[in-house]
């Protein structure tokens, strides 16, 4: 079996930005729209009021300071509160092909590879904007590569999850390197009338290219030690968002069809299991928490990463053990933790091990052990 590595990574990053500040202006003038339009019934008891968000509430919650978006304008838009993104016709890439392709070419820049060298492409996201032809098929093409390419969806962890596909495709000599991108729209599923949630979400891609160690010739090599996964069901998040709506037509149009999370649910359930992953994952390649230089961990929660750190460690984090980007980037699901990852690992010193992991709905927990050459 052939080992392998990670030779590079990339990052698409939106131009627009949008802070807590203007977040907030947005969803109050809605608020206060909504509780003036409704006053009577509120007043009555037969609607309930809704309550006014703040900056600092958003980022004491989430530790969150703000996001890209793909469009700002729709978003904060009072009356319409979503991103406004035109169709394209088919004979143009998709929204999410563009920011896979910006991501790989920058992937493919590092690791010192063409097209030609890369035999497969795996889209690996929380949300496809179409059920077919494959984005990654797209993706092979506006690339020009040659092989496979198909789509997965393991939610936030569908990063982790397609590293460890990519490996497996590579170690059994059924390819020489895959591109594996995460191309991320989560303000298209995000309900912006919601105070619990409207400031989660950013959008962004993220690449990176794994391939056989001795083909290998990037200076940003990482050995994959060893990859688990783990997955437990749970409605504490959903999207019922899908192709049968159509059938239930009752339902179309209600707020289950975004983004809905019992977050406090979430947060009990996920932070101790992700801790313990990581220490079983550690344990069964004789490995200790303490032989750890660098965790990139999913970007959804500062409490959470705080939390799941402190847990593995027995004590409070430094912060270039688990660098953030969160305050800037939002949760931007399966993309969060390669972009921590993408953005601090130059500075590792050789043989620096490392843990990416990611987590979310499913739930579902991928770690994946990184060595640095």
């Amino acid at each position: 079996m052939h080992n392998v590595v990670i030779s590079g990574t990339g990052l698409y990053t939106p131009a627009n930005s949008i802070s807590n500040e203007e977040l907030v202006q947005s969803f109050n003038a809605y608020v206060q729209q909504f509780n003036a339009d409704n006053a009577v019934a509120i007043e009555q008891g037969d609607v309930q009021a809704l309550t006014e968000s703040s900056a600092a509430f958003i980022e004491k919650a989430s530790g969150i300071k703000s996001r890209f978006v793909m469009d700002k304008e729709g978003i904060l838009d009072p009356t319409r509160m979503t991103p406004r993104l035109p169709e394209r016709p088919n004979d143009e890439w998709s929204v999410l092909c563009q920011m896979a392709v910006g991501a790989a070419e920058q992937a493919l820049l590092r690791a010192g590879k063409t097209a030609a060298d890369i035999d497969g492409v795996i889209v690996a996201c929380s949300n496809l904007q179409r059920a077919y032809p494959a984005i990654a098929i797209e993706v092979q093409e506006a690339l020009g590569i040659q092989g496979f390419g198909f789509d997965m969806n393991v939610a936030c962890s569908s990063a982790t999850f397609g590293i460890q596909n990519a490996c497996n495709s590579i170690q059994l000599g059924q390819a020489r390197a895959i591109l594996m991108v995460n191309p991320e729209i989560c303000t298209g599923h995000l309900n912006f009338r919601d105070r619990d949630s409207h400031f989660i979400f950013g959008d962004a891609a993220t690449a990176v290219i794994l391939e056989r160690a001795d083909l290998a010739t990037s200076e940003h090599q990482f050995d994959v030690v060893s990859t688990k996964l783990l997955t437990k069901f749970s409605n504490n998040i959903r999207n019922n968002f899908g192709f049968l709506n159509r059938a239930a037509e009752e339902g179309v149009g209600a707020p289950d069809k975004l983004f809905v999370q019992e977050g406090r649910k979430v947060f009990r359930d996920v932070c101790p299991m992700v801790a313990e992953l990581i220490g079983q994952h550690l344990a069964e390649n004789q490995l200790s928490v303490a032989d750890v230089k660098r965790f990139w961990l999913h970007q959804a929660n500062l409490s959470m990463n705080h939390l799941i750190v402190k847990k593995l460690l027995g004590r409070e984090a430094e912060i270039e053990e688990a660098p953030v980007i969160l305050d800037t980037y939002a949760n931007t699901s399966s993309a969060g933790s390669v972009i921590a990852f993408h953005t601090y690992q130059d500075d590792l010193p050789k043989g620096a091990l490392a843990v990416l992991s990611s987590f979310g709905a499913g739930y579902s927990i991928g770690s994946v052990i990184l060595r640095k050459r």
